[in-house]
């Protein structure tokens, strides 16, 4: 893949994402789409009561206009070549960004009942499990179709293990828990899609070295589209990405790892979001075995940051800090073992 054609994916995505939000964010005021506060969060987010909700439309429309360009460009360049792609590549590609669709419109549908009742509750629990679940059957079934027949999982130094048809019921429970975690993150403004560039400028690192052009293409729309959406969403946040975005977020995220078929190498390079969702099962466990003792001030562990007085800007660098230097470990450890 051309330097020029990620380059170009990465300015299409940011600057659609970015434009968007011009449009969009009084869109939202207008019609009333804004954030309502959980009572038991930090005070200082009361001044946020209202902010524009489901922001994150500005880079689902940015990602899916510099995959579509991106794609076109690398079709392109291989147009007077002897060896012409198929099109299992661009069916793997759809497949993902399909599965990322799905889940940001589970987010849809939370945000909306959310600016409806003008209640921080959405979809209950159970509704949304049970739509992840159907989903994330699908997308493996889709990707077992398009030739994923693989039951291994690599582990460093010991090689690939065969988990035969366990590895599917285990990969259903990986891809709802991790799409929910990178939910989780999004509670601080700028945090969640500040770690999502980096992420899916590591994952462009890691589809680079083991040739997955369609899904560098995605990557690198998925961190250009973040981009632009930090301009409206950096503190003070003017716009919030929602449920809509964080799911889409997640989704992509898992997409990227599972077509790679990297599923620890996923795990290492999301280890932000992993950490931030286990927080809160530790915080849940600690209190239940203490009797109402609590671990952290406040899950996930982003707030109990904020609430020792970490500002909401120190937040980001360090949680963006610790995403960098998984996605450097994972990429040097995929050129190391593999």
């Amino acid at each position: 893949m051309p330097f020029w054609v990620n380059t170009a994916v990465a300015l299409i995505s940011f600057g659609v994402s970015a434009a968007t939000g011009i449009f969009l964010i009084p869109l939202l005021k207008k019609i009333h789409f804004g954030q309502t506060i959980y009572e038991k969060g930090p005070a200082w987010h009361k001044s946020k009561q209202g902010t524009p909700i489901m922001g994150g439309f500005m880079f689902i429309i940015g990602s899916a206009a510099a995959i579509a360009a991106g794609y076109a460009l690398y079709r392109f360049r291989h147009a007077d070549m002897a060896a012409v792609p198929d099109n299992s590549g661009l069916y793997r590609l759809l497949a993902g960004y399909g599965f990322a669709l799905l889940n940001a419109g589970i987010g849809f549908i939370d945000d909306y009942i959310k600016a409806v009742k003008k209640q921080n509750l959405g979809l209950k629990a159970k509704q949304k499990m049970i739509m992840q679940f159907i989903f994330s059957c699908a997308f493996l079934y889709v990707l077992y179709l398009l030739g994923d027949h693989s039951t291994e999982i690599t582990f460093p130094f010991f090689g690939n293990v065969d988990f035969g048809f366990f590895y599917y019921p285990i990969m259903v429970l990986y891809l709802i828990f991790l799409t929910n975690a990178v939910n989780l993150t999004d509670g601080i403004d700028g945090l969640c899609g500040s770690v999502t560039v980096i992420s899916g400028l590591s994952f462009v690192m890691l589809c680079a070295a083991m040739g997955e052009w369609e899904y560098s293409i995605y990557s690198m729309a998925l961190a250009g589209g973040c981009l632009g959406f930090l301009i409206w969403n950096l503190h003070p946040a003017k716009v919030f990405m929602g449920d809509t975005g964080s799911m889409f977020l997640g989704g992509s995220i898992c997409a990227i790892g599972f077509a790679l078929h990297e599923h620890l190498l996923l795990a290492l390079i999301a280890i932000v979001y992993v950490l931030d969702a286990l927080s809160v099962v530790v915080q849940v466990t600690y209190f239940k075995i203490t009797k109402g003792k609590r671990l952290f001030k406040m899950s996930p562990v982003h707030h109990h940051f904020e609430l020792c007085g970490f500002s909401e800007y120190k937040i980001v660098i360090m949680f963006s800090s610790v995403a960098l230097i998984a996605g450097i470990a994972a990429n040097l450890i995929y050129n190391i073992f593999r």
